[in-house]
């Protein structure tokens, strides 16, 4: 069981993890950036507890830290009690939430072996928005999507917000980066026997709900909020397709896009 210890001193080492993160977090190659996963919430620490990363410790104010005392029972790691002015010291901001917990980061699964045992797979190109790839993965959880799988300049899924605005599902949703040259590397995807679909607003892309898609073995291409897919990666995928809108709207949020492609593209859900 997690043992409780009080902290009322905002510099105490022994609450490091949490210090500064506005900066800390970040990257992980900058300066003070130390790679770790950070959960703020009693839902999102649940989810972390209940996930492949290993939890190092907690750190919340008394009644967040009650109610995860059931959560806490099985988990042998520390747990700090501290009140709000001591936390927001600590960590640099006013934590609405009134609990945090930070966890090691686990071994990635390799591309190719998710590729292969998933029906649904999202591939990202240049979706660099923390909040964006938050909802994605959240999306990605809900609809039944096996993995998602990063290709270039794409934001860490791990940072801080991205776990936040994910409500957590980051943390179970598995991701790995694609190896090699892009667009090449989705080759890897037709070898474990995907089609490569790639989401695009052109009006010369066939509907997505035309593409008889449902029920099939898919990898769907998204690309950055604003620029979208790169031509070269337009050019690289098995099919292009486009989600209809109305008259003068002429594109989606990128997890909003990708929410619609999700749901055309699994089974039916009961």
């Amino acid at each position: 069981m997690a043992t409780i210890t009080p902290v009322r001193d905002p510099d105490d080492p022994r609450i490091d993890d949490y210090r500064d993160l506005t900066n800390a977090d970040r990257r992980p190659d900058r300066p003070g950036g130390r790679g770790l996963v950070i959960a703020e919430g009693v839902v999102v620490v649940r989810r972390l507890i209940d996930s492949p990363y290993p939890v190092r410790s907690l750190l919340g104010v008394p009644r967040r830290l009650a109610k995860l005392a059931d959560d806490l029972a099985g988990l042998d790691v520390p747990a700090y009690e501290a009140d709000a002015d001591t936390m927001a010291t600590a960590v640099g901001f006013h934590l609405n939430r009134g609990v945090l917990a930070v966890a090691d980061r686990a071994p990635a699964p390799d591309p190719g072996e998710l590729a292969r045992c998933a029906r649904i797979v999202a591939v990202l190109e240049g979706v660099n928005d923390h909040e964006n790839l938050g909802a994605l993965f959240r999306n990605a959880a809900a609809l039944g999507v096996d993995g998602v799988l990063l290709g270039p300049r794409c934001a860490d899924p791990l940072y801080r917000r991205s776990v936040r605005v994910s409500m957590g599902h980051v943390l179970r949703v598995p991701f790995a980066t694609l190896p090699g040259d892009w667009p090449g590397s989705l080759d890897l995807l037709r070898s474990a026997g995907l089609r490569v679909v790639a989401l695009t607003p052109a009006v010369d892309a066939e509907t997505i709900s035309a593409a008889g898609l449902s029920g099939s073995r898919v990898a769907l291409l998204l690309g950055a909020e604003g620029p979208g897919l790169t031509p070269e990666a337009l050019a690289a995928a098995d099919h292009r397709v486009r989600i209809p809108m109305a008259s003068g709207v002429d594109s989606l949020n990128v997890a909003t896009a990708a929410a619609v492609a999700f749901h055309a593209v699994s089974a039916p859900v009961t």
